[in-house]
């Protein structure tokens, strides 16, 4: 018998590419289809035929519910027809995954989750999968390579896709892991600079605690930073699984880094992503970004890397009324005098009838709704759970915390919504950005978008219907400008005007008459109904893609940091900042400027940090007491060789101090190199005005360290920072004795010197036979010269090197070589 269906397959997948012809000619659609497609689904799949399909990048805007997933799936069928795959429909989570799979079994195309799959290979079928297969550091399309080639790509919730794919580009690492606790010892010094009582909360692991890690400061320890995330690189332990997975997608751009200690984590990421590590997705030929929620579309700039010009224009059905029922009230706006106890018994009250679904940003705010909730979802396994039975039967009152994008509520599953309070930032960047950004507008666009997705949990297509209250004053406060209300899309704006129309009417309304006017939308009053459809009938799409040019400009100076022309980066930050008339954020992006400008003159980047903060006290504190004037001293004993080293090796007392403290972080015990420490003991006695060297390293002979003062008062010393063991062994001692030997004999008109040993313990092992004369440095002596150095700094700094001062503050910190002896070394112990 002939077998028609294999003709007709055969002849769809080699001669009919026009999306639409796909579809008429798909044998075993569903019924559900009525063997046509909506005149929104038609529209779109026309223009992108005709007008878009050979574009490297497009994008398709189209409300939810309104059949962006049969678009999707038909446009990728047609690229497969025409011989362009391997083929791929992206989405955020696993949870959409079964939603596309049982919209393709439905058209009856062919799809498969299997990304090893020869059908796939061969661009006979579509891969399903989500964000995170494709964008992570050991992703099967390759890393700095290309495994697997890729034809094209469809992106369906771009805007959830986008963040799933920021988050990739970062690191995380919790508290348990031991890398943890090293980024802690490596910056500990610079976090008690920023805030002592900050790092002591860290320390002490409360997690709302965090620290930004400064960015000089993350430069000066790159080597060590390296090593140790690279040592780790390969450990695939669930306490470095983000290491193990992202590690590729930061490594060679890790100087380009920003990292936030908490309490429970360390975060490490990028400004932006350098999304060209994934060089199949970066190159792919054709792709395809779909979303209902994308207003600004400045994020596919900064995240992966398009060109504006080649996405001018979206591909839309021109209509947008094709939008869910949304009547939304403002319970605390309407009457002021409502309670939230009062509105929380009314949502429980409404609960008995139809599902009432909760919002909140936070666990601690579910505790809130505890007495009244029948479900708070804690997990992604309870959330899966719940939201089945939302759908298919009468829960009552649910609280989700922080979900506003992800989760479909379509018809009876959500009747009214509520978003409590304004919705939460999660990343540690993101909460750090909201402070430093406080009052702007990148702020408040942030969190409009975040509002707006949450509202739309409760509409999945053109005929649902559903109730939204707002409620918490930081939210209604946020909603009360005009700017803030242009930052929804027209659809919500156009809903947001019929309800503020309500609202008059509404106006000093108690529970109970709000309670009647829902009942219009819940009942399906006919004239509530046809009132929300004439609001909306004549809206239509903007077909023009909206881009923040500062983002875009951003984002491009990137691009040049990354390619060490760190000047060219300064200059596109700077266009921004002389535009910018909002002092928070004109501030931000001067320290953005900085962290560049680093790379070029660490002074100089001081300087425009210190600029940054006096208007926009959230920033980083710059490096402490920086004096921009200078001054030459003349050569005379301690003080005046201090002076003159200064004046010889510093334009300013500036650049004097940033050196100086540059060399104090290196002055403690810690598993790194002993010859970065003995460099800053050579660098530190200069610094002090004695004359200094390190005998061992430059002549193979003599201590580590040698120090001489005008008066032939001396330090021979050794360093043994890196020792950890309690007692300092018969090898340390014997080198030390060594070392006096060698001072002895080749100073022998010298008398006056002291042996020192820096080390974190006073005791000598048994077998050890140390000279008499030998001080230590221990963990403790160091630690208070540390602090005092970091005091004469500043001061010293501050009294532009005049010598009186400066002779007063070698007194006062016990500087001078009697004095030094006394409070910064001990006699050890046997």
């Amino acid at each position: 018998m002939l077998n028609f269906n294999k003709l007709l397959e055969d002849t769809l997948s080699s001669e009919v590419i026009n999306p639409i012809e796909i579809f008429d000619l798909l044998p075993e659609k569903h019924e559900k289809y009525e063997e046509l497609l909506r005149s929104a689904q038609q529209r779109v799949l026309e223009s992108w035929f005709n007008d878009f399909r050979d574009d490297s990048n497009s994008v398709i805007k189209m409300n939810t519910g309104s059949g962006k997933t049969v678009v999707g799936l038909l446009i990728l069928q047609s690229y497969l027809n025409e011989g362009k795959g391997p083929a791929i429909y992206i989405v955020p989570d696993n949870y959409l995954i079964e939603q596309i799979i049982k919209e393709a079994d439905d058209l009856g195309i062919s799809i498969t989750r299997d990304s090893k799959s020869n059908e796939f290979l061969n661009g006979e079928c579509i891969l399903v999968t989500n964000m995170h297969k494709i964008i992570n550091g050991r992703t099967v399309f390759g890393v700095g390579e290309i495994k697997k080639e890729i034809g094209c790509i469809v992106i369906d919730d771009a805007h959830a896709c986008m963040k799933v794919a920021k988050s990739q580009f970062s690191i995380n690492i919790p508290r348990e892991n031991n890398i943890y606790e090293k980024f802690l010892n490596i910056f500990s010094d610079c976090m008690k600079e920023q805030s002592e009582s900050k790092y002591l909360e860290i320390r002490d692991g409360d997690k709302k605690s965090q620290q930004l890690i400064p960015f000089w400061e993350w430069k000066n320890n790159y080597s060590k930073i390296l090593s140790i995330l690279h040592e780790q690189r390969n450990n695939d332990s669930e306490e470095n699984k983000s290491l193990f997975f992202n590690w590729s997608l930061l490594k060679d751009n890790l100087e380009l880094a920003e990292c936030i200690i908490t309490g429970q984590e360390l975060v490490i990421k990028l400004d932006f992503l350098p999304i060209d590590v994934i060089q199949s997705f970066d190159e792919c030929t054709h792709r395809v970004f779909m979303s209902a929620t994308i207003e600004d579309d400045s994020i596919l700039v900064s995240h992966f890397d398009i060109d504006s010009n080649q996405i001018e224009n979206a591909i839309t059905p021109g209509q947008a009324n094709d939008i869910g029922e949304r009547m939304i009230l403002i319970p605390q706006e309407l009457n002021p005098k409502i309670k939230e106890d009062d509105l929380k018994q009314y949502y429980k009250s409404l609960s008995n009838k139809v599902n009432v679904v909760i919002l909140v940003p936070s666990t601690y705010r579910s505790y809130y709704w505890r007495d009244v909730a029948d479900i708070i979802v804690s997990n992604q396994n309870e959330m899966l759970r719940t939201v089945d039975k939302l759908k298919n039967q009468h829960v009552g009152l649910i609280v989700l915390i922080n979900k506003y994008d992800g989760i479909d509520l379509p018809k009876k599953a959500c009747e009214v919504l509520v978003i409590d309070g304004m919705p939460d930032v999660r990343s540690e960047f993101e909460k750090y950005e909201q402070i430093a950004l406080r009052g702007s507008k990148e702020v408040l666009k942030d969190n409009i978008q975040r509002i707006e997705q949450g509202m739309g949990r409760g509409i999945r297509s053109k005929e649902d219907y559903c109730v939204v209250f707002l409620m918490g004053s930081s939210l209604v406060q946020s909603l009360y400008s005009n700017e803030a209300k242009k930052m929804f899309t027209e659809a919500t704006q156009m809903q947001l005007k019929l309800s503020k129309s309500l609202d008059k009417q509404l106006k000093g309304a108690s529970i109970n008459d709000i309670d009647n006017a829902i009942s219009s939308c819940l009942s399906r009053n006919p004239d509530w109904v046809k009132l929300n459809k004439a609001t909306l009938l004549k809206l239509k799409y903007n077909p023009k893609n909206s881009f923040d040019q500062d983002i875009i400009k951003q984002r491009k100076a990137f691009n040049d940091a990354k390619n060490r022309d760190y000047n060219s980066a300064m200059d596109k930050i700077q266009e921004i900042i002389n535009s910018t008339t909002n002092n928070n954020k004109k501030g931000f992006l001067k320290y953005k400027f900085a962290k560049y400008q680093n790379f070029v003159s660490h002074v100089s980047a001081q300087q425009t940090l210190m600029s940054a903060k006096k208007i926009n006290s959230q920033l980083l504190h710059p490096v402490n007491g920086i004096v921009y004037k200078k001054m030459q001293f003349d050569n005379i004993p301690q003080v005046n060789k201090l002076c003159q080293f200064n004046i010889d090796n510093y334009k300013d007392t500036n650049e004097y101090l940033l050196s100086f403290n540059a060399l104090i972080d290196k002055l403690h015990f810690e598993d790194f190199s002993s010859n970065v420490f003995e460099q800053a003991i050579k660098d530190l006695g200069k610094h002090l005005g004695f004359n200094s060297q390190r005998p061992e390293n430059d002549f193979r002979k003599g201590p580590d360290n040698l120090w001489a003062s005008i008066n032939n008062n001396c330090f021979v010393i050794e360093c043994k920072n890196e020792a950890t063991a309690r007692t300092i062994c018969k090898d340390y001692c014997n080198q030390l004795n060594g070392s006096i030997v060698w001072f002895e004999k080749t100073y022998p008109a010298v008398n006056t010197f002291t042996p020192v040993m820096i080390h974190p313990n006073t005791k000598f092992e048994y077998a050890a036979t140390p000279d008499p004369r030998i001080r230590i440095i221990n963990k403790e002596k160091l630690e208070l010269l540390r602090g005092r150095l970091r005091e004469f700094a500043s001061q010293v700094a501050q009294s532009n090197y005049d010598l009186s001062t400066v002779a007063g503050l070698l007194q006062t910190f016990k500087l001078e070589v009697e004095k030094f002896i006394q409070e910064y070394t001990v006699h050890f112990d046997r």
